[in-house]
């Protein structure tokens, strides 16, 4: 079982889903509202996501490392 950092600081672990649900949920609510192409937004999340569960890291944890965000626990850390 992956330990939890709660409460605390912010991990990558953590950051990863929290923007994910977001984009995806933003997404889902432009397509709604606005045009079905806002629909790729979602799928793209989902493909980041698959990506970061099957290696460890996507785009945006590079980006979080850079930033100085701590890694916590990967899905690869077992």
């Amino acid at each position: 079982m992956i330990e939890s950092s709660w409460p605390g600081e912010w991990t990558i672990a953590r950051l990863v889903p929290l923007l994910a649900g977001t984009f995806v949920l933003l997404g889902t609510v432009l397509a709604a509202t606005i045009s079905a192409w806002w629909l790729l937004l979602p799928a793209l999340i989902g493909a980041n996501l698959l990506l970061y569960s099957a290696v460890g890291w996507c785009p945006a944890t590079l980006l979080m490392r850079r930033a100085g965000i701590p890694a916590g626990a990967s899905p690869n850390s077992r």
